[in-house]
C-alpha cells in the first residue's frame, strides 16, 4: 500500500505543477514572446537536471538510437509547447485547463490507431460527452460562436492536448529503454537547440534584461518545477505504471488551473464554465473507465 502511494504522488505532483503552469505562462506572456518563455524554461530545466545527473554520477551516453528517438520527441515537444503558449495569448488560463483535460480522449484515439485498442460503445459515448462539454465551453452556450478565427486560442489549446497525447505515447516507448532523467535532460537540450535560431535576437535579449521580478518568478517556476521536476516525474510514472492510470491524473489539472486562476489572476468562474468542465471531465472519465473495465474482463 505504501509503495503504491509513493508511486502515485509522482504523476499527481506533475499535474499540479502543470495546472499552475498556465497561470505562470499567462503572467510571463505580458513581458515575453512565446518562444522566449519556452527557451528560458528549457534552460533552467536543463541546468537543474544536469546538476542532478552530475551529482548522482549518471551515465550520459545512451547511444545513437537513443539520441535519435529523443530528437523526434523533442520535435513533438517543441511544437506542443509553442502552440500551447501561443494559444494562451488568446484565451484564459481557466479555459486552457479544461481543454487540456481532454488529453486522455486523444490518447484513446492514439491507442485505437497505433496500438489496436478497441473502440467500444462506452468509450465512444465518453468521447461524444467530452467534446460536447468542450463545444459548450468554447461557444459560451451559443453554437454560432464556434468559429476558428474568433476562438483561435481555444483551438490551439485543443491542438496542444492532441500533441501531448502523442508526446506521452512516444515518451513511454523511449522511457522503457533509457533512464527518465537522462531522457528528459537531452530532450530539453535538443528542444533548446531547435528553438535557438528562431529565438536569439535583439528583442529576446532586451526583454530578458528588463524582465520584472514577477516575470522571473514565473519563468523560474516554469523551468525548475514545471519542466525540470514535472517532466521527469511524468516520465518515471509512464515507465512504472500503465498509461491509462497515469493519464487519469490529468483529470485533476483543470481544477488546479481554474482555482489558481481565480486566486491569482482574478479570472471569473461562471456557472457555464463549471458545467462545461464537469461535462468534459465526466466524458474523459468514461473513456478511461471503459479501458479499466475492459482490461479487467480480459
Amino acid at each position: 500500500m505504501k509503495t503504491r502511494l509513493i508511486k502515485y504522488w509522482k504523476p499527481f505532483a506533475a499535474v499540479v505543477f502543470w495546472g499552475v503552469s498556465f497561470i505562470a505562462t499567462k503572467t510571463a506572456l505580458a513581458e515575453l514572446a512565446p518562444a522566449a518563455i519556452i527557451i528560458i524554461r528549457l534552460f533552467f530545466g536543463s541546468l537543474l537536471l544536469l546538476i542532478i545527473a552530475l551529482i548522482t554520477k549518471r551515465n550520459l551516453f545512451i547511444g545513437f538510437k537513443g539520441y535519435f528517438g529523443i530528437f523526434i520527441l523533442a520535435l513533438i515537444a517543441v511544437f506542443h509547447l509553442w502552440i500551447q503558449v501561443t494559444g494562451l495569448q488568446y484565451t484564459t488560463a481557466s479555459n486552457t485547463g479544461w481543454i487540456i483535460g481532454t488529453s486522455p480522449v486523444f490518447m484513446a484515439f492514439i491507442g485505437y490507431l497505433f496500438f489496436a485498442e478497441k473502440f467500444t460503445l462506452v468509450k465512444t459515448a465518453g468521447i461524444i460527452i467530452a467534446f460536447s462539454g468542450l463545444i459548450l465551453l468554447i461557444s459560451k452556450g451559443d453554437l454560432s460562436n464556434v468559429d476558428f478565427i474568433s476562438n483561435k486560442g481555444d483551438f490551439l489549446i485543443l491542438a496542444s492536448a492532441a500533441t501531448w497525447s502523442i508526446y506521452s505515447a512516444v515518451n513511454k516507448k523511449i522511457a522503457l529503454d533509457y533512464p527518465p532523467l537522462i531522457v528528459t535532460l537531452f530532450l530539453f537540450v535538443m528542444m533548446g537547440i531547435i528553438l535557438m535560431p528562431f529565438t536569439f535576437n535583439g528583442k529576446f535579449f532586451s526583454s530578458v534584461i528588463t524582465l520584472s521580478i514577477t516575470g522571473w518568478i514565473s519563468v523560474l517556476f516554469l523551468g525548475i518545477l514545471c519542466s525540470g521536476v514535472a517532466y521527469v516525474l511524468w516520465a518515471q510514472s509512464l515507465k512504472g505504471m500503465e498509461t491509462v492510470k497515469v493519464g487519469a491524473f490529468l483529470y485533476f489539472e483543470p481544477f488546479v488551473t481554474v482555482f489558481t486562476a481565480w486566486l491569482l489572476l482574478n479570472e471569473r468562474i461562471t456557472f457555464l464554465i463549471i458545467i462545461s468542465g464537469l461535462i468534459i471531465t465526466s466524458g474523459v472519465v468514461l473513456v478511461n473507465l471503459d479501458k479499466i473495465i475492459f482490461k479487467k474482463k480480459l
